[in-house]
């Protein structure tokens, strides 16, 4: 008979590669946060209560330039708004839920972890809040752990030759991101063309809001030719326009399994 394995080494299995991803990036954010006088347990505390690597890299770069405090709180904010939708967009498979459970879900949730989970409720009718709560716990482990690591190390350490490698490790997390999504022909080539519309956006721009064009321009295009595909009447068993979008709703999960 084989042995089934127990339900959170399933769970942890799925969140993995996003945690391991998270361990040089995190470390190089702790450093950097000592940089900006941050000792381990600040850092350790930071990274608990905001876990945005985003926010974390901004807080720490603009405490190096002495940027007002009224400031950094201002651009965290906006650069945060993103999960009050990336939050309403989960919100049909946490219904029935506590308070408390939504509060520390959305208290733990991030842009990688959110990916995992709405690509786990959208193609696994087993998949429970409760898993959705232990990926954002296991890559807050993580995140933390990684965080407190390099604000303790970071005076120890050659800085300069380590930050050499964040680069890499961050296009690495974001690959894994974009490869767990291609699940057709369109959002492939929309994936490229987001890719090379940031090229030239930053070149001509140079600025990063090139990334923030080039990401809006690429969704529109994609929106565009998938609603002229679906208004042709493809198939969307097709490989062009192959949809991966929850079978049942979490009523209709939840029914089926109590039966």
């Amino acid at each position: 008979m084989e042995k089934t394995q127990s339900r959170w080494v399933e769970v942890f299995k799925v969140a993995l590669p996003l945690c391991l991803s998270y361990v040089p990036i995190g470390f190089a954010c702790g450093i950097l946060l000592n940089v900006a006088g941050f000792n381990a347990f600040t850092a350790l505390l930071v990274s608990i209560l905001v876990f945005s690597g985003g926010a974390q890299f901004l807080i720490a770069s603009m405490l190096t330039t002495n940027s007002p405090m009224h400031t950094i709180v201002m651009m965290i904010f906006f650069l945060e708004l993103r999960y009050a939708l990336l939050g309403s967009s989960l919100s049909q498979y946490v219904r029935g839920t506590s308070k408390k459970f939504l509060y520390f879900f959305g208290a733990s949730m991030n842009d990688e972890n959110y990916a995992v989970n709405y690509l786990k409720f959208a193609t696994d009718k087993s998949w429970e809040p409760k898993d959705a709560l232990q990926v954002e716990h296991w890559t807050l482990l993580f995140w933390s752990v990684s965080n407190f690591l390099g604000a303790a190390l970071g005076g120890l350490l050659p800085i300069q030759d380590y930050l050499e490698t964040v680069d890499f490790a961050l296009t690495a997390m974001f690959l894994y991101m974009i490869v767990m999504q291609l699940r057709n022909r369109l959002t492939l080539l929309i994936s490229l063309l987001a890719g090379v519309l940031a090229i030239i956006a930053l070149v001509i721009m140079k600025s990063t809001m090139g990334l923030i064009v080039a990401t809006l321009l690429a969704s529109f295009v994609g929106f565009m030719v998938e609603e002229k595909l679906t208004k042709k009447g493809t198939d969307f068993s097709s490989p062009w326009l192959k949809r991966h979008k929850p079978k049942a709703s979490k009523k209709v999960v939840t029914k089926e399994g109590a039966e």
